[in-house]
Formats: C-alpha cells, sequence, structure tokens
C-alpha cells in the first residue's frame, strides 16, 4: 500500500526505561525491571499515525547495531521501514524512574553523520514524494550535519508538490523558517517560538503576534503548543485557542509527537477546517498521555474525546 505521510527521524533514539525504588547518587542499584523502545520524534508520530489506520512510511537513519528494536516497532505496527542503516549504534536515551515518579534523563551520544548520508536520505525521499503529501521533519539534528539539515530537505518536499509539517528546535528551526523555502505548517512550543523570534512570549498576545509573524512569512499553518494553557492554532482564516476538557496525569513525553500526528491526519482530510483540526489534534495528544506510552493512542478514545475539546476564537 502506498504511504499517505512520510516522517523523517535523523536523530532517532532507542529509550531505554530503568524502573527502581530510589535513586542514591554514588550507590549501587539494583532495578526492577528495564524495557527498551524504538524512539525518536518521527518514529512516535508514525506510531500515532499507524494507530490511527494511516499508511505511514518511517525514513530517517538507523545505526545497525541495535537496529532490532526499530525494525520489531515497524512490523508490529505495520509501518514501512525506508530508514538509512549505517554503521554504529543508534543514541539510548536512559530514563531512571523511581518508585514515586521522579525520573533522571541520562541521553547518549549517537551517531555522527556527515553531508553523504543526508543525501542518501533526500535520494530516497524523492523516490516517494507525491503531490500534497505530508511530509513531517522531526526532532533534533545529529552531530555532524549544519543547522540547515532540515531546510535543504524541506526545500526538496516542496519542490516536489508536498507538504512539510515541520517540528523541531533550536539552530535548525531557525534554519528551515528563514531560507528560501518554509514549511506548509509549523509546531513550535512557546519557547522553541522564541528562539526564532530573539524574544520572551510571556503571554497570549505575544504568542499570537509571533505566529501571525509565521504565517506573514508564508507558513500556511502554525500550531503553538503551551502545556496546560492548551495550544494555538492558526492559518489564513484566523485563530482559535484549543484546550482539553480534562488534563492526564503522568510523563508528557510524546503529547507533541501526537498532536503533530494529529494535524497530519487532518492535512489527510478532503476539506480541512482549522477548528477540527485543533480538535482532533489535541485529542490526539490527550489519548497519547491516557496510554501512558508515547507511542500509542486508542482511534475509538480519539473520536470520543474530539468532540469535547473546548475551541475558542481569538482572532
Amino acid at each position: 500500500m502506498s504511504p499517505r505521510v512520510l516522517t523523517v527521524t535523523l536523530n532517532p533514539a532507542i529509550d531505554q526505561t530503568v524502573r527502581l525504588d530510589t535513586l542514591e547518587p554514588g550507590h549501587v542499584h539494583r532495578a526492577g525491571r528495564s524495557r527498551d523502545d524504538a524512539g525518536g520524534k518521527g518514529i512516535n508520530v508514525a506510531a500515532c499515525l499507524a494507530d490511527w489506520g494511516v499508511p505511514t512510511t518511517a525514513l530517517g537513519v538507523i545505526g545497525v547495531d541495535n537496529e532490532a528494536v526499530f525494525r520489531g516497532l515497524f512490523e508490529l505496527r505495520g509501518i514501512a521501514d525506508a530508514c538509512l542503516r549505517v554503521p554504529g549504534l543508534t543514541r539510548t536515551n536512559i530514563k531512571l524512574v523511581e518508585r514515586d515518579g521522579r525520573t533522571t534523563d541520562i541521553n547518549l551520544p549517537g551517531l555522527c553523520l556527515d553531508a553523504g548520508a543526508l543525501n542518501a536520505v533526500g535520494q530516497r525521499l524523492a523516490a516517494l514524494l507525491t503531490p500534497q503529501m505530508p511530509v513531517v521533519l522531526s526532532g533534533s539534528l545529529p552531530a555532524g550535519l549544519p543547522p540547515t539539515g532540515w531546510a535543504q530537505l524541506q526545500a526538496q518536499v516542496q519542490a516536489a508538490g508536498a507538504r512539510v509539517l515541520l517540528d523541531s528546535s533550536g539552530p535548525a528551526l531557525v534554519a528551515a523558517l528563514d531560507g528560501e523555502s518554509v514549511p506548509f505548517a509549523v509546531k513550535p512550543n512557546r519557547h522553541e517560538l522564541e528562539a526564532w523570534t530573539g524574544q520572551s512570549l510571556d503571554d497570549r498576545e505575544a504568542v499570537l503576534d509571533a505566529g501571525r509573524a509565521l504565517l506573514a512569512r508564508g507558513v500556511s499553518l502554525v500550531a503553538i503548543s503551551m502545556g496546560s494553557d492548551g495550544a494555538l492554532f492558526l492559518d489564513r482564516s484566523g485563530a482559535l485557542l484549543a484546550r482539553p476538557p480534562r488534563l492526564a496525569d503522568g510523563s508528557t513525553v510524546g503529547a507533541g509527537d501526537a498532536m503533530v500526528a494529529g494535524i497530519a491526519a487532518s492535512l489527510l482530510e478532503p476539506s480541512f477546517d482549522l477548528a477540527g483540526c485543533a480538535q482532533r489534534a489535541t485529542a490526539f495528544s490527550m489519548s497519547r498521555l491516557h496510554s501512558g506510552d508515547a507511542r500509542r493512542l486508542d482511534p475509538a478514545q480519539v473520536r470520543a474525546w474530539a468532540g469535547e475539546v473546548q475551541i475558542e476564537r481569538v482572532a
């Protein structure tokens, strides 16, 4: 089956979760249990889209020495695997989770890529692109690539008539927004948007102004996540605030990726509606939080909760 959405993850990770009673620095610990999960922002997006029933292809770069966990996820969830394999180990993010829920993160270094690897990803991308296809460029750039890495792939996608949905941060986000080609859609959080504007966005009006500046720059759809305050969605029709009807407890890891998946799913609808997109994307995020797994959501739950998302027109 041909993919309807592509996700690109240049810096994926294996999330190793280790559970123990209490972390005491300088002491030996006996872990209760440990599990490894294929992760990285674009990988999470692909898994959520697969749960929603969207044929999705995952493209990116994986180290051959620990690829099995990614291969297992792709096979289990029916995600088409177009990832480039390179020598070495995909980075591991270790999460030490104590009995009370307190978590200590240890992020190990990952692969170092060069222009040749980026060009190889671009060649695979070119073979999969179709007009209007949503293409999610998601996450950080690995060591060895310049901040323009996403901008390079973005220009390629746009030239093919497909639509980039960008979710990155720091210099990579700034380079992709300030280049000759801009993404079709972008989903920064408030702090990531501050990196682009170069100023603090202390209130909703300031965030709205930054979102409007992105529209003026040529971006067609802007979604700005603001944590417990909800998310702002803007396009040429105006702006609205989407608030979940309830807040979930536990880790928020993957909630933003689920929101990106909800936006990508909305772009596939025959007639795009900003309010409908905001409701679906917020419900995707809520379901991810409820599942307790950064790679899982419940479609029936999403459909039920989407209608409960509170929508407020703000412009």
